[in-house]
Parts: C-alpha cells; sequence; structure tokens
C-alpha cells in the first residue's frame, strides 16, 4: 500500500505532465497552462467555460501541491526537474522501479545545481542515495541510465575505485558520488 507521501506525489508527477503538455500546446494561449475558452474549438460556450475553471483550479492545487511539499522538504525543484524522495531505504534495482512506477527516474545529476537539489534531500534525510548512473559495457566507465555520457561529474577523491565491482553510484551527504556494489539499501530519490 502507498503511503500518504507517495500519492501525493505521484498526483503531482501526473498533474504536472497534464500542465506541461497543454502549455506546449501552439494553439492553446492564455494562462500558462490553460488554454482560453476560445482555444477550445468545437465546445459549447458553456463547456468550454466549465472546461477553462477546471483547469485553472488543477493548475491552482498543482501549485498549492508544490509548494507543501517544497515546504515539508519533500521536494526540490530545479529548472523544469522536480527531484523528490519518499525516504525508504531500498536496493538500486528496487529505487528504479519504485521512481518508474510513480512516473519518473533514478534522479542523476546533470550539473551542479541539480547535484545540490539532491544532496539537499539526501542530507535532510542523512542517508546515502543511489543516483541513475551506472556503469557501462567498459569498466569504469559510468554513464546515465539512458546511455548517455556523463556531461558532469562530482566523484569523491579516489573515486570510482571499484575496479569493475561496484557497478552503481552512491551520493555521500557532502554530495560528491561513490561507485558502490547494487544490492546496498539506499535512499530512493526519484526525478520527474
Amino acid at each position: 500500500m502507498l503511503s500518504y507521501s507517495s500519492c501525493i506525489l505521484i498526483a503531482l508527477a501526473a498533474l504536472s505532465v497534464t500542465c506541461q503538455a497543454l502549455s506546449k500546446c501552439p494553439e492553446i494561449s492564455g494562462l500558462p497552462g490553460i488554454p482560453e475558452k476560445d482555444g477550445l474549438k468545437g465546445l459549447p460556450d458553456s463547456l468550454a467555460t466549465k472546461h477553462h475553471n477546471a483547469l485553472a483550479n488543477l493548475k491552482h492545487q498543482l501549485l498549492r501541491l508544490e509548494a507543501v511539499l517544497a515546504l515539508n522538504g519533500k521536494i526540490r525543484k530545479v529548472g523544469g526537474k522536480m527531484f523528490a524522495s519518499n525516504g525508504k531505504r531500498t536496493d538500486f534495482a528496487s529505487a528504479l522501479q519504485s521512481c518508474e512506477k510513480a512516473g519518473g527516474t533514478l534522479a542523476a545529476p546533470m550539473n551542479e545545481e541539480e547535484n545540490k537539489a539532491i544532496m539537499d534531500i539526501v542530507k535532510q534525510y542523512n542517508q546515502y542515495a543511489y543516483v541513475g548512473i551506472r556503469m557501462g559495457e567498459i569498466s569504469g566507465q559510468f554513464k546515465y541510465l539512458n546511455g548517455m555520457a556523463l556531461n558532469y561529474i562530482n566523484w569523491h577523491k579516489h573515486e570510482p575505485n571499484g575496479k569493475g565491482k561496484e557497478k552503481c553510484v552512491e551520493m555521500y551527504t557532502d554530495g560528491t558520488w561513490n561507485d558502490k556494489k547494487c544490492n546496498m539499501n539506499r535512499l530512493t530519490i526519484c526525478k520527474f
């Protein structure tokens, strides 16, 4: 059974995707993420008004949820990305599966600002966390989960040092990284 926080995070992610998708439609203008009534072609005015008001209400609720979660330290926003944790510790595969089930993926810093956002969550829970980086086909070569080469690194001094036996990456509470075996229990942090 999902915790209340997990349900809120899932709803937040779903609403965020919906609002972002609507704001990218070229034929829709008006409030960001909310179509104007004229943009709802083919609908009677009463339905267009109702639809517009429902979307505006959803956007308002989404912004309030984001604010509450941010205030409680449950999420960090960087650019268009959100990083969140359910506070649970699990192995790498389970953490990845948990994030994907919620509509995201395991958090992987692409720059210093994202690394800091993830580190803030790691510090809050005072637990090391897996990040969405794994060893590639070549021993010692780490990549993002989508196979792309790393464009940002923050290895701890003398890391990585697993010599091909430590295929996952964890983040320490100081924000630096360490290569680690994938079967250890670490904090789950997802990116949406």
